[in-house]
């Protein structure tokens, strides 16, 4: 598609979306692409634009949305804090969906993270947080088997395992190590979160240490576009 072609595209949606409200849904691609006169690929190209700067949501198997978020989580890096904690200091109402807990053995990749021996079993706790009514995460935490138990997890328990670890004081946590990278939402994300398969997302993957420098908490962190902008302060030299 021409340079100029795919600007008046952009700029189409750009003026299509501000003219919505929250909550609208969007003609259909093959509609939107047979009244613009481009091909399906070119206008799902020029959507997913729109998509990681959180304007659009695509909800599997219904249709592509306008979001509008009305708050974002604007934090910086070096402080760990969880999403609730961030959320209430914006006053942005976070719920969590979807609770799945399980006791398991690990695996091979668990233990190293965990450094733990074979065998020993872990606890896999996974759900959906969801903002102003629309999904905005999917969270996974995966800890030694001994560290929580799932009483201390349906006593308050809103969607933050650092929460509640810090709530229950022990093991006493020393600091994070957490990987950010760019990823493709996989089918079980994808699922979770009800967008489509190969959506970007934002991931964390943390190592929560204790401060015997044991890793207490191996967590996956998949962040939608719009709701989250994180930043890092960095000194000179």
């Amino acid at each position: 598609m021409a340079r100029g072609s795919s600007q008046r595209l952009h700029e189409y949606l750009r003026n299509l979306i501000a003219a919505a409200k929250p909550g609208d849904k969007l003609p259909s691609e093959p509609q939107l692409a047979r009244s613009l006169g481009v091909a399906r690929a070119t206008l799902r190209e020029a959507m997913r634009t729109f998509e990681t700067q959180g304007l659009l949501y695509r909800r599997q198997g219904s249709g592509t949305y306008i979001t509008h978020p009305t708050h974002v989580l604007d934090s910086g890096l070096e402080v760990l804090e969880s999403i609730e904690t961030l959320a209430d200091r914006i006053g942005l109402e976070v719920t969590m969906e979807e609770l799945k807990v399980e006791f398991r053995s690990g695996t091979e990749e668990e233990l190293g993270a965990l450094g733990l021996h074979p065998g020993k079993p872990v606890m896999h706790v996974s759900r959906v947080i969801r903002a102003e009514g629309h999904p905005a995460a999917f969270l996974i935490d995966i800890l030694p088997g001994d560290v929580l138990t799932l009483e201390e997890l349906k006593d308050k328990f809103k969607g933050s395992v650092l929460d509640l670890l810090l709530r229950k004081g022990s093991p006493a946590l020393a600091f994070s190590r957490t990987e950010i990278s760019a990823e493709s939402a996989s089918v079980e994300v994808s699922r979770a979160l009800g967008i489509q398969r190969g959506d970007g997302l934002l991931k964390f993957t943390a190592y929560l240490y204790d401060t015997r420098r044991q890793v207490v908490d191996y967590s996956f962190s998949y962040f939608l576009p719009g709701y989250f902008k994180f930043h890092v302060v960095r000194r000179v030299g």
